[in-house]
């Protein structure tokens, strides 16, 4: 998260703490400085050897920001960590109003390229990338050894142009081959709509990431949400990455009583501040409605950083239920710093704590009401290409077996071999889908692959298919009839 407000008065006693250390350790201070200097001048004799001595020419930035990046890495914190002048713009662009690209949250932890969450909706969420997936290859480059910045630089391209991204899910324990297309990514990140159930209407509020303008946009939906009346609202955050604080600050704001504390700060020496709500530019005939919504919050495992402040916030002062999947477990809050040479250091330099003074990271948020997904809603929509035929190995047909299992076709196996029920099962799926007549040798085609693949999507659209949504507007009617 970048730099904000909320931080200068603990910055503040931050700096005065190390002015009394100093006063109270004024003996010291030659000893330290002396070893400070050492160090760096050991930094710069290493510099000149590899510059004089190395058989590999290595220009002098590129020596210097390797120095950065092994000192950022050295923290063993995957969310500290150096930009180069080109990352530090494309960090910046991931919550601006628009960017190109495939939307993916990356971070970098043990030299590995760690998908945080695909941005809802992006061409790398339609494709199929899944939080924890590890990138390992972009196009024809393997990663290994490689940086955040040649990573930024080969997944970067224009607007239309194809991106082919190989990822490996621990979870399956497999590659997996991606092929999707850069496009300009509008940064709405919150979008509504109403439900009607038994002629009660429900609002729903989905936001994607905390970007600049959440806070903004969030009042503007939920707006329209009271004009219409509802009389409860789900508010989703399944997959959102985080962003801004202070974009999340407001919206909890929005949701309770002024100068409530929704999460404590705690800095690398322990001390702990508290961070109120501030209602301070809401109408305030909308934070009155909006303060005795009975709400319901949904998360996954893809909700992290910020949303897990909001679902740790409204679930430990009980103003939402939460309903879903235990959330990512992202317990720190990051600063960023510019750098003479352009470039960007971000640092880890506070964690954050729920009202209840409990730090989540590598734990998460558990749902009060667990919900797992639909099995087809939750399967991640994957492209396919080629022929296959009886006999056949492939990834591409352990991916249709699965789908044709769970839509009801009997399959006795779905680890890719092209047996005998599979070939029944793609049969059968043709004639039911009147499939146009190929020969028995080529069952799996792309008129067969296109009609499953819209299969999938048309099932996955449908919200009544979506049982963790389901659950909560549920969830919600029982809250609201209390």
């Amino acid at each position: 998260m970048r730099k904000i407000r909320l931080f200068y008065m603990i910055l503040i006693i931050c700096l005065l703490s190390v002015g009394g250390w100093y006063l109270w350790g004024g003996l010291q201070k030659e000893e330290v400085q002396k070893s400070d200097k050492t160090s760096i001048e050991a930094i710069n004799e290493a510099m000149h050897l590899i510059e004089g001595e190395s058989v590999y020419s290595t220009g002098k930035e590129k020596l210097i920001e390797g120095a950065i990046r092994g000192m950022a890495d050295a923290i063993e914190d995957p969310y500290s960590t150096y930009y180069t002048k080109e990352e530090a713009a494309q960090h910046r662009q991931s919550l601006a109003e628009e960017r190109v690209g495939v939307g993916l949250e990356i971070t970098e932890s043990g030299g590995k390229f760690i998908v945080v969450s695909p941005v809802k909706s992006s061409p790398a969420d339609r494709a199929g990338i899944r939080p924890l997936d590890e990138i390992v290859q972009v196009n024809e480059e393997r990663l290994g050894g490689k940086s955040m910045s040649e990573l930024m630089r080969l997944i970067q391209g224009e607007k239309g142009t194809a991106l082919t991204i190989v990822v490996f899910r621990p979870s399956a324990d497999k590659h997996i081959k991606v092929t999707m297309e850069r496009e300009a990514i509008s940064n709405t990140t919150v979008t509504s709509k109403v439900v009607t159930v038994d002629d009660t209407s429900i609002g729903y509020v989905s936001i994607s990431i905390f970007g600049e303008k959440t806070a903004e946009e969030w009042v503007a939906e939920t707006t329209k949400l009271l004009r219409k009346d509802v009389e409860g609202i789900v508010i989703d955050v399944r997959d959102n990455p985080g962003g801004y604080l202070h974009s999340v600050r407001a919206l909890i704001s929005s949701l309770l009583d002024n100068q409530k504390v929704f999460t404590y700060m705690q800095n690398g020496e322990g001390a702990m501040e508290p961070i109120n709500t501030d209602d301070e530019g809401f109408d305030k005939n909308y934070v009155q409605s909006m303060r005795k919504m009975p709400l319901v919050l949904l998360q996954n495992g893809g909700s992290a950083s910020a949303s897990e402040v909001l679902s740790g916030a409204l679930g430990s002062l009980d103003r939402a239920s939460i309903i879903g999947t235990t959330s990512f477990g992202k317990g720190t809050v990051q600063e960023s710093w510019d750098l003479t040479n352009g470039g960007e250091l971000k640092l880890s330099t506070n964690k954050w704590l729920t009202p209840k003074q409990e730090w989540i990271h590598g734990k998460g948020i558990e749902a009060e009401l667990l919900v797992e997904q639909n099995e087809l809603f939750a399967l991640e929509l994957h492209p396919l290409t080629g022929q296959y035929k009886t006999g056949d190995m492939h990834e591409e047909i352990a991916y249709t077996q699965n789908v044709l299992a769970k839509l009801g076709y009997h399959i006795s196996r779905t680890d890719g071999y092209f047996d005998s029920t599979t070939e029944a099962a793609v049969k059968r799926y043709r004639k039911d889908k009147k499939l146009s007549k190929t020969p028995d040798t080529m069952l799996m085609d792309t008129q067969f692959f296109a009609s499953l693949n819209e299969e999938v999507k048309t099932y996955k659209e449908d919200s009544a298919n979506d049982r963790q949504f389901q659950m909560a507007v549920s969830f919600l009617m029982h809250k609201i009839e209390q």
